[in-house]
Parts: C-alpha cells; structure tokens; sequence
C-alpha cells in the first residue's frame, strides 16, 4: 500500500478550509447506520444461503424447532389446564350463586375464593350433622340449598374384577347439582336404587343403559338410567341419588350449593364466616376480602426453586447448541470463499463475525416460529386427549401462555447465535488467500482453552461437591454445567491426541480420525453433545441406583417376604379358618400354610384399648432422644455411647406390634427356622412371652407394660416381668407374643375372634389373585389386605432405563448428524479414493469409523464423567450426614449397570445404522480443465 502525503513549502500558510470536527452526537449516529447497515447485509446473505442449503437449513430447523414444539406444546396444556379463579369458581357452582362448606362452630376466616380458611382460636368441629334447614336458616328467606358430597367410596362388580369407583351423591333432579354435570345420554337418576355413571366408569364396567351394576359385597345392586360427565374428573365416577347412601355421623365433607334471592356480597361472607361457613362465590374482591387473604395467605407463596428449573433449562440449551454446531461449522467450511470475498472487498473481522452470526439469527427465528406453530397447533388440537388421559378434567379457555411462548422463542434464537459463535470466530481468524485458493486452514488448538477446560472441570466437581453438602440442586446443577463446559474446552485437544495415535491403525479409522482431528469445528461439538448426555444420564442413574439401595436397606418389612396378612373390617360375621384356608388354597395356591392371629386388649369382652408393650432395661436405655436439638458435643457422645448404637430407621420405628399367640402364627409372622420355632413355642406355652428384639431380654425375662384407659381416664401404667424368649433373626416389625396364661397374669383378655389371619406363600400374589381372593371371601365383608413383597416400594428400574434411552436416542443421532456431515465434506477425497483404486466398501467402512469416533469417544468420556460426578455428590453427601445422630444409613456407590449396558450397545447401534445407510459405490467425478 502506497500512502501519500501532501508536502507544503515551509514558512508557507496553509489556507485551505479547516475540517469541520464531527459532534459526539453525528459520531454516535454514524456508527449506528454503519452497525445496522453491516447487520442487515449479513442477514440478507444469511437468508440468502438458508435458501441454498436447502438440506442443511432443514436439519438445523429441524433440531431448534424440535424442542421448543415440546416445550410449546407443554406451556400451551399448562395453560389450558392452569384454571383462573373463575373459571375455577363457575365450575364449582354450576348455575348455583354461592358453595358452602360448614367447617367449624366457631368464626373462620378465608380468603377471597374460599381456597383457604383457617379459624379463629381453636378449631370446634359441628357436633352434629348440619341440615338443609340449618343452612337456609343462614341464608335468610328465598334461600334454597341442595347438598353434595363429592367423595364417596365405592367398589362396583365388573365384568372381570371389581372395580374402585368415584361416588357423589346428589340430586341431579335438581337445577342447582345438575348444572355441575354435562348429560351425555340418558336422564337424571330418580330413585335411590338408580344411578348415572360416567363415560369411563360405562366402558370398565361394561354397561348399556337400562343395565344393572351390583355393589362389590352384593348389598345392593343400581340401575343405570343415564351416562354424565364431570368436567372435574374424567375418570370412573358415579353419581347417586341422595337416597342410595344415608348420611352417617357428624362428620361429612358435604357441601351445599345455595341460591339467594339478592347478591352474595361482603356483608353475607362475612356473616356466614363468623358462623364457621367456608364460602365459594363469583364475586369481585373486595377491600374486605383482600383483608382476609392477606391475613390467611400472608406467608405462602410458590415453593419451587426457580434457579433449579433455569439450570435444567440450561443443560437442554447446552444440548442444542452442541448438537446444531457441527452443521455450522460444515456450513462456514463450505463457504470459506464467500467470507474470503467479503474480506477482500474491505470486510473486517466484526463483519465476517456478523455475517456467519446472522445465519444462527435467521434459522433461529426460523426454528422458533416453526416451532412454536407446531407446539401450540398441537396442543389446541390434541386438547381432548390431554385433557382425558393427562390431566383427568376439562381445560379452561383457550390459551397459549404469551409469556412462555416469548421467552421460548428467545432461547431458540439464542441457541441459534450460540451454535454459530464458535464458527463465527473461526472465519474471522481464516487465512484470506488460503479461503480464495480453496485451501484448509491446518487446525490449531491453543494451549489456554485446555488449561481453561481443566481449570472449569476442577471447579465445577468442586461446585458440584459443595452444593451437595448444603442440599442445593441449583448449586450442583451449576456445577455440572461448568464441568461440561470445561470437557467441552478438552475436548479439541484430545481429539488431536488420538489423530496421532491413529497413525498405527488401518487405514479407514486412520481416516476417520484424521478428519476428526482436521474438522474439530465439527467433530468437538457433536463429540461433546453425546458426553453431556451420557454424563448426565449416568450420574443421575448411579444417584438413583444408590438412593434405592439405601431405601431398601432402611426398608423395615411387616411380614417375612410373600406373605399375606388378613384384616376383616368392621363386621358382625367373620369367617372361620377353615373358611379362610380354603380360599387361600384355591385362589392363592397355598395349602396348609394359614393360621389366625389375636389381638389383646383389656375388660371382659377384650374390646378395651389399652397400650401392651415391652419396656427396655434402665441399663440399655439411650438417654438421648433426637428431638431435644442436640448440640455437636452431644452428637458426638451420643454416637459414642453404645446404647445409642442404632439405625435412624430403627429408632423412630418404636412402635412394637402386640398379640397372642400359642406358637401356631409365629413362624408366619415372623420366618424363623423349626428349631427356633420350637424353642420359642415351648417358651409359650410355659406361660411366656417372644419378642423379636434381644435388647429387650434381660436375664431370662421381658418387662411388659400395660398402660390401660377406662372412660377417658388414664391410669398408672403397670409393669411385670415374664419369661421370654428373643428370637435371633426375626423378619418383619417388631412384635410381641403373648401366651394367654401371660396374658392373664397381665389382666388382658385376647379377643373372642380372630383380628386377621396369616398366610405364608412362597412368592408374593399378584393383582388378579389378590382380587379373585378377596371376592372368595365376599359373602363375610369386605377385608384389608397386606402383602409384603420383601422390598421398598419404590422401583427405579424403568426410570434407569427411560435415562439411558433418551441419552441413547441423543448418542445416535449426534453420531448420525456428525457423520453425515463429515460425509458431505469429504467427498472430494472419497474421489481420490476412487481414483486410487479403493474398493467400493471402503466409503461404508469409513462411515462406520467416523461414526464409532464420534459415538464411542462421547460414550467414554460421558461416562467417565457421569461415575466421577456421582461419586462426588454421594461423597459430600455422605460427609454431610457423617455427624448426625441417630446416624443415617449412608449412600452407596453404585454403578447403575442398567444405564451403562444400554450406553455400550448405542455406539454400536449408531456405527451400524451408519453402514446401514451409506451408500458403498465411492463417487466419481471428472476435473474439468
């Protein structure tokens, strides 16, 4: 460049015009056009070369659009689903002015819609039942009312089994209930032996109009003379004559829907609140009523944690931004002579940085308009499936939460800008004259992103431990956001790492990782959107896989694993044992293996309650108690004392089960071998006791006492010490055996009949034997149930499984996505391939590699970091509850065998899902001169 400078002869005047000097404000304005006209340049090219790469525009609409139409399609329900206080209110009253609800004798308050009510001074529950004529004489005169109980019970017989139904009684008769329900065929119910059941309680039950559905014990059976939908509950409901079910004691859940002849104002609220009535009405709110909120609902707010549900956020836009960067830096490859031209032509580095920016801008708003289409455009028209078989209940208006739709589409075009950042920096450092000769630029990876790429992954394990020591998700999730950041800073260099190690391999996975290691802009991304997934999956499923292992652990059975314990409810008839033993034989399978158990209470009859237990000797009594607030020294003693030496689990769970038994029931109840049975049997019928607890032995001898209450009235407990024995390893919760004689000496009767009867199995019955049993036993009542299944009732399994296939799912297609692109961009040198004399089988095999590179590093390093990142959070949480007292069962360190055996498989599903779809014929094409 040749600069020339005007020379002036010197003592000579320069006279020419001086230079007006541009204001701030002119200055300001100036850089503004200049920023806005670079701006919309870039973004016409981008639409420009969005029109061009058809294909590769689709895939990246295509995995921005995805998510948000998700994400849309959830906000849109929620907001349908989310009913406003009024319409919340329209749909409690129906055609009613006003819902009342008798809650206390004594003045209530309550907010402004009757969610929530609290009392003035203690709480009087109504003694007595309250009457229709009781509530109209609140009211005033021209006041009518109508009573419905919502929630009744009720088990109906079906076609195969016995169905659990929703019960309301009300008069569907009358215009005030009737407007709460929505006829669908039929009419209102009449008569108490008539009922209308909804659409869903029709098909289970399989009933027709005009046919007849017997209650589950055979007392009554209804007639179903309509089908009606409550728009509250989709599931099996039926609704019944007010007759069908007599009212029963003071308590009752009723509710009265009330028609006044004037407004349901503040005065009228007032009023009924200081009678104890709860109030639902469409009503404005009032200074009043504002008052009363504020006093009841001071303090409660939302209890979510809003950082926790960012973070997650976070972690899903990571995911998109790292699968969506590999086809940007394909696309900027592809036009590195464009962006050479446009820096020849006087572009400087902002504007190359601006131009490849504006294609994330454009197919990001392109995505989220698409998105956000498709995502609302599904919710409004699979309303009615959501709304059955989602939510169980009809939505309110329609409505798509303006706000959420917003911020979504603001995070996809985000996603779109941060997927082209790193691209973005690359051709603004391009070589122009290697971009206009169609040049590679040799990759080179700075020695500061890994040492920034080690120093986040240090700090985010060290987040991540401390967020786990003071329970916070939102701090662990910032720290496994940093750590993956920090992985994806590595990851470049270790790429490079392998490319040289591969120099000893066959020459189609030397291929791959050379073009791995030549295309990082590509390959890192994509390797580092399988690793987030993977990690994330992995050090959940190991968090949960250890979390189910302590439950189980602290898990305390009540009967030794595949027995049946027996309860009939309250009835005047109960079968014999024989009875009992003949449909166990027939419905479960068990032959013999059933015995009765008797309770034990006090007075002639035995119908007394009176609280039996054993008593710890002084000498083994812990003399701290967990609700005092121990101090940390205290902990410490008491964790140091041996009479403390026990389970959390085991010491809340005092509660000792007390019965009589001649040693029949024992080894049901508690699974102990023939020999101890036998001893402890002999000690019965000697006249003692059998506790499952050793500790609470002392010399031959169990202290029991018995604390009775007559009338009310408590008497001093007495003590005695009788003969024992402490069965050594008892399964189930603890019990106490007593003989009769020991009973008697105790001055306790057992009761005239059985209070259940045990049945050992050798494996736990299922469902449908559970309920072919219960109806054997029909003709006597309706019974109670207990299964032990021999663990917590928790099963993470499916969960485990649900995490592994969506980390798979991501693992394929980042695999897939990756090695379709790096297909495209070497198909110039698949050509010499050709010309070479490469079978035809070799472009498969690459496939196959490039695929395996990409699956197969991101599945280590995934799960290299997902085992290191559980072993930290369970670590400091261990740590965290190592000084408490009683001492916790800790977690342990599992390996979440499930998840890791799925995650092995994907990169070889993805390997040959590459094979499958690669054509093997390499291209041939001829150089023009």
């Amino acid at each position: 460049m040749i600069i020339r400078r005007v020379l002036r002869a010197p003592g000579r005047v320069d006279t020419s015009p001086a230079r007006p000097v541009a204001s701030p404000t002119h200055l300001g304005r100036r850089r503004l056009a200049e920023l806005t006209g670079s701006w919309r340049t870039a973004l016409r090219i981008a639409r420009r070369e969005s029109r061009r790469a058809r294909r590769r525009t689709a895939l990246v609409l295509a995995m921005i659009a995805l998510p948000v139409a998700v994400l849309a399609f959830l906000a849109a329900s929620y907001d349908m689903a989310d009913l406003t206080p009024q319409e919340r209110v329209e749909r409690q009253l129906g055609v009613a002015d006003a819902e009342l609800r008798w809650v206390a004798d004594n003045p209530v308050v309550q907010d402004e819609w009757g969610d929530g009510w609290s009392t003035r001074g203690d709480e009087h529950v109504p003694a007595v039942r309250v009457t229709a004529a009781q509530v109209t004489a609140l009211l005033g005169a021209g006041s009518r009312v109508t009573e419905v109980r919502p929630h009744v019970p009720l088990t109906l017989r079906g076609p195969h089994r016995d169905e659990d139904v929703d019960g309301r009684v009300l008069d569907l008769t009358d215009p005030l209930a009737r407007g709460l329900v929505r006829f669908r065929a039929g009419r209102a119910p009449q008569q108490p032996g008539e009922v209308a059941v909804s659409p869903v309680a029709l098909r289970r039950l399989d009933l027709r109009l005009g046919h007849a559905v017997a209650v589950a014990d055979g007392s009554r059976a209804y007639t179903v003379v309509g089908v009606v939908e409550f728009p509250d509950d989709l599931g099996a409901v039926v609704a019944l004559h007010p007759g069908a079910v007599p009212p029963t004691g003071p308590e009752s859940d009723s509710v009265w829907l009330a028609d006044v002849p004037g407004a349901v104002d503040a005065a009228l609220v007032s009023r009924l609140n200081d009678r104890g009535v709860v109030v639902v009405a469409p009503r404005s709110p009032d200074d009043s009523t504002s008052e009363r909120k504020r006093m009841y609902l001071g303090s409660i707010g939302p209890s979510g944690d809003l950082s926790t549900g960012v973070l997650i956020a976070g972690l899903g836009l990571l995911e998109v931004v790292l699968l969506v960067g590999p086809a940007f830096a394909v696309g900027i490859r592809r036009r590195r002579r464009d962006l050479a031209l446009v820096a020849v032509a006087g572009g400087d580095a902002a504007q190359l940085r601006r131009v490849v920016l504006a294609d994330g801008v454009v197919l990001g708003v392109l995505g989220a308009a698409a998105g956000l289409l498709v995502g609302v455009g599904a919710a409004f028209a699979g309303r009615p499936l959501v709304e059955q078989y989602v939510f169980g209940a009809r939505f309110g208006g329609y409505r798509c939460w303006p706000t959420a739709l917003v911020l979504l589409g603001g995070v996809a075009v985000l996603a779109g800008v941060l997927a082209a950042l790193a691209p973005a920096w690359t051709a603004a450092r391009q070589d122009v004259s290697a971009g206009l000769a169609g040049r590679r630029t040799p990759p080179t990876t700075r020695a500061r992103w890994l040492a920034l790429g080690l120093a986040l992954v240090a700090g985010g394990a060290g987040l991540a431990a401390f967020g786990a020591t003071q329970t916070s998700p939102a701090v662990i999730l910032t720290g496994l956001i940093l750590g993956e950041l920090g992985l994806v800073c590595c990851t470049p260099t270790l790429i490079g790492a392998l490319a040289r190690l591969g120099r000893v391999l066959p020459l189609a996975p030397r291929i791959a990782l050379r073009d791995a290691s030549r295309n990082r802009a590509a390959a890192a991304p994509a390797i580092c959107a399988v690793m987030a997934a993977v990690a994330s999956s992995v050090a959940l499923g190991a968090y949960l896989a250890s979390d189910g292992a302590r439950e189980m652990r602290a898990y305390r059975p009540a009967l030794p694993t595949g027995h049946v314990l027996v309860d009939p409810n309250e009835s005047t008839r109960h079968p014999t044992l024989a009875q009992v033993a003949t449909a166990a034989r027939d419905q479960l399978g068990v032959v013999g293996a059933v015995a009765p158990v008797y309770a034990v209470g006090c007075g002639p009859a035995g119908t007394d309650y009176c609280d039996v237990a054993p008593v710890l000797p002084p000498e083994r009594v812990c003399p701290w108690l967990p609700e005092d607030g121990l101090s940390a020294s205290h902990r410490r003693q008491a964790r140091a004392d041996p009479r403390c030496g026990i389970r959390e689990a085991d010491y809340f769970g005092g509660y000792v089960q007390t019965d009589v038994d001649d040693g029949t029931a024992l080894p049901l109840l508690t699974g102990v071998d023939p020999a101890t049975t036998a001893a402890a049997t002999a000690v019965l019928h000697a006249g003692g006791v059998v506790v499952t607890d050793p500790r609470y032995l002392h010399d031959g001898l169990v202290t029991v006492r018995v604390n009775q209450m007559d009338a009310g009235l408590d008497r001093p407990p007495a003590t005695r010490d009788l003969p024992g024995y402490a069965l050594p390893a008892a399964a189930g919760q603890p019990r106490l055996l007593l003989s009769a004689s020991a009973a008697r000496q105790l001055g306790l009767h057992p009761s005239p009949s059985p209070s259940g009867w045990v049945i050992g199995t050798t494996t736990p019955p299922d469902d449908e034997q559970l309920k072919r049993f219960a109806a054997a036993l029909r003709p006597f009542g309706t019974i109670s149930l207990t299964v032990e299944y021999g663990g917590a009732p928790r099963d993470v399994s499916p969960l485990l499984l649900l995490l592994a296939a969506a980390a798979g799912l991501i693992t394929v297609g980042a695999a897939g996505i990756a090695t379709a692109l790096a297909a495209a961009e070497g198909r110039a040198e698949l050509t010499t391939l050709a010309a070479v004399g490469a079978a035809p089988a070799l472009r498969r095999v690459l496939a196959i590699c490039q695929a395996g590179v990409i699956a197969g590093l991101g599945s280590v390093l995934g799960i290299v970091a997902g085992l290191g990142t559980a072993a930290i959070v369970l670590f400091s949480v261990n740590r965290q509850y190592a000084t408490d007292w009683p001492v916790p069962d800790p977690y342990p360190f599992l390996v979440p065998w499930p998840v890791l055996g799925v995650l092995v498989l994907v990169p070889v599903v993805a390997m040959l899902g590459a094979g499958l779809f690669t054509r093997a014929r390499l291209p041939i094409e001829r150089r023009l001169d």
